[in-house]
């Protein structure tokens, strides 16, 4: 079972703001290499990025720009299967070579977070972030770092294809079929309650700000790939959505009430991404 894993961090909303890159490549149950780079955003970093992986404009100094490790990243992603934890990295690495002008990565993708929803029943509905899944299976690592996250999705990976005796080709079609083929009855879905075969079933999103598309539009596109859509943000949410333009008044401007309280949530230990409407609608469309 060869593949490589591969995990991102980025200095604000922007997804193609990328500060960091971490990939390891597995052979059978082994690390057999790993690479990491800091990466100069050419941007801003957003405190509350800052707070969670502990890069700023200082670590990255002297860093290279993406441009200049596009094709250290291709060469060792290119033609094979890359597994990252939900869609979020794989979004930003597609978002990034599309705004340098280059092509994507020709590679066979795999989200963990996936996998680990069809391995274990407890992860079925929630608690499938990467930090719980690896407690579960008892390794331990260096959250929020590139490099350590994109080691230990490899390290679901494994446990899970231990676990069930599934093998890579196996769960690239598991993950595509409902996450309980037994219940699944195709019956109407309940308006803005997540499609539970849907991709990011178990994600709870709020939109905020100002909306190419209209709320309705935005919350039946949510719904489809299986995310809960709420009117405020609550203990329960997982995505803020932030309009694109509000992104980028974000340094050193005003927040919108639920971008402040998405914010002293997740300096309170909540797991809330906080994305741009693009990259939103890129996840919905690659899925």
């Amino acid at each position: 079972m060869d593949f490589v894993a591969l995990d991102v961090e980025t200095a604000n909303a922007d997804m193609t703001s990328i500060c960091q890159i971490g990939v390891a490549s597995f052979s059978g149950a082994s690390l057999v290499d790993e690479w990491s780079t800091l990466v100069d955003p050419e941007t801003f970093f957003e405190p509350i990025n800052v707070s969670i992986h502990g890069i700023n404009a200082d670590a990255v100094q002297g860093a290279p720009v993406f441009s200049e490790v596009a094709e250290e990243v291709r060469r060792r992603t290119n033609a094979k299967t890359v597994v990252t934890h939900t869609h979020f990295d794989r979004t930003a690495i597609f978002q990034a070579f599309q705004k340098i002008g280059a092509a994507p990565i020709d590679c066979n993708w795999l989200d963990t977070a996936r996998v680990a929803r069809r391995a274990w029943t407890e992860f079925e509905s929630a608690g499938y972030g990467l930090a719980n899944v690896c407690e579960k299976i008892g390794y331990e690592f260096n959250h929020h770092n590139a490099l350590e996250d994109a080691k230990a999705a490899g390290q679901v990976l494994i446990a899970a294809s231990q676990h069930t005796g599934l093998g890579i080709p196996e769960w690239a079609s598991r993950v595509t079929q409902p996450i309980n083929p037994e219940r699944a009855s195709g019956g109407k879905a309940i308006e803005r309650q997540g499609n539970p075969s849907g991709p990011l079933f178990g994600e709870v999103i709020v939109f905020t700000g100002a909306l190419q598309v209209t709320r309705a539009e935005a919350a039946d596109l949510a719904a489809r790939v299986g995310c809960d859509v709420a009117q405020s943000v609550t203990k329960k949410t997982t995505i803020l959505c932030v309009g694109d333009q509000d992104v980028q008044r974000l340094a050193g401007h005003s927040r919108s009430s639920k971008h402040r309280k998405s914010e002293a949530l997740i300096e309170r230990g909540q797991a809330i991404r906080i994305i741009r409407e693009t990259d939103f609608i890129q996840m919905v469309e690659m899925t």
